[in-house]
């Protein structure tokens, strides 16, 4: 059975030479992280995680090393501080491997309050680590630390699958009063609110929907809100403000899917509070591992899919770079392939990749559609699972083109400044 203990006491377990594994974003034990930043006694201490939240003190200890599978700001914060953070290139299905393969003592997780059968809610983060606390907590080896508050929603579990931990199966839980991290809505530009509107063409009624991070998932959904259309359903790894949006409205009804029907699928959630307790104890949201939520073969089983994501550079070929920019490590390949993959495996499908045309670079105007990838860039998913590329200048649909026709639809999207040097860099293709 869990023995509870302060914040300070939990931490106080972890050895100076030791690994801890951990989800991401809202799977970031915040009050356990700020409690091991205020040790200074760490002689080789290794984390497994990403996109992390809350206070990055402990990472930024010289003999502390993180080994991360997703950047957010944190992370590119710490490298700008001389933190060691090195990337492990995965997608979001691996997490749970990239765990087993560090082999941590250790595992930590952010959890809801114990309910009358003795069993912790995973609240917001389920992911690819549900395995891996599970196994900690049984391991006498091991350690399974969890922290508790009341302000975590109860999430439900899709129906086969599980979104808890006993309190047997815990070593050490902490009860906080931490609040869950929330994300301020992004009002988006004038070139967001253009991309979305061409965007939101390709969502028929009825459909099935993903939306990732960013100010463009979200400005679709609430047009989607404002339409005309309905009875929208919901698989998608994250759960976000737009979708919980379309659901409060009634938009989203998942009345029209072909599995999981009635239900919204999802593997984590990062949000405003509102969300957050929309989320709580609500029956219609089945959380799920990212196993089954990210499985191509699964995603291409829903009716009408539609996922909606974003992209650092596009090239003519339709080879879709989302996670670096040049050599630098920006963010990281997560879900992206999965929905791309899942959506092209029908043609009732859509995979909307939306970015805008341009980005300034040191005071120059770049184009977001190259001809070129540059040294050290990466594919993220690759050019035969590319659908729709979207830019404020319009959408340019793949599917089916051949690379010269690929090339000349992605142009056409383009800004217009450089529209002559991209047609000239299509002469060189498909030959």
């Amino acid at each position: 059975m869990a023995r509870e203990m302060s914040v300070e006491e939990a931490a106080a377990l972890v050895r100076p030479r030791d690994a801890i594994g951990f989800g991401i974003i809202t799977g970031t034990p915040v009050a356990l992280f700020r409690a091991l930043g205020a040790r200074s006694d760490w002689e080789d201490l290794t984390f497994s995680g990403g996109l992390s939240l809350g206070s990055p003190d402990v990472f930024l200890h010289p003999n502390v090393h993180y080994r991360v599978n997703f950047f957010g700001g944190n992370e590119r914060a710490l490298i700008a501080q001389g933190a060691d953070v090195q990337h492990v290139p995965s997608f979001f299905r691996h997490y749970g491997i990239l765990i087993q393969h560090l082999k941590p003592r250790v595992m930590m997780a952010p959890v809801s309050m114990p309910d009358e059968n003795g069993r912790v809610s995973l609240s917001l983060y389920n992911g690819a680590t549900l395995e891996e606390l599970v196994r900690a907590g049984r391991d006498p080896d091991r350690l399974l630390i969890v922290e508790a508050s009341p302000h975590f929603p109860r999430t439900h579990a899709l129906v086969g699958h599980e979104n808890h931990l006993d309190l047997e199966d815990i070593d050490v839980i902490v009860y906080t009063d931490e609040p869950p991290t929330t994300f301020a809505n992004d009002t988006g530009s004038l070139e967001d609110l253009k991309i979305a509107e061409f965007a939101a063409q390709y969502i028929p009624d009825g459909a099935t929907l993903q939306t990732g991070i960013g100010a463009v998932p979200n400005l679709v959904a609430r047009a989607l809100v404002r339409g005309d259309g309905g009875e929208y359903g919901v698989h998608s790894e994250m759960f976000t403000d737009g979708l919980f949006e379309l659901m409060a409205a009634g938009k989203a009804t998942n009345t029209k899917k072909t599995i999981n029907r009635g239900t919204a699928v999802i593997t984590f959630a990062a949000g405003t509070r509102a969300m957050y307790d929309f989320m709580d104890d609500n029956p219609d949201i089945g959380v799920a591992p990212v196993f089954y939520t990210n499985d191509p073969h699964v995603i291409a089983q829903n009716h009408r899919m539609v996922s909606i994501n974003s992209a650092l550079e596009v090239d003519l070929h339709g080879q879709i770079m989302a996670d670096t920019i040049g050599a630098r490590q920006f963010s990281g390949v997560g879900g992206h392939m999965d929905f791309t993959e899942g959506t092209s495996l029908s043609l009732e499908h859509a995979s909307l990749i939306c970015l805008q045309s341009t980005a300034a670079v040191d005071g120059v105007l770049k184009s977001r559609i190259i001809g070129d990838m540059t040294p050290h860039s990466t594919v993220t998913s690759p050019r035969q699972v590319a659908g729709v590329i979207v830019t404020e200048y319009g959408s340019a649909d793949l599917r089916g083109l051949t690379v010269r026709e690929r090339a000349a639809a992605l142009t056409a999207v383009a800004h217009p400044q450089f529209r002559d040097e991209l047609t000239a860099a299509a002469e060189l293709l498909g030959r």
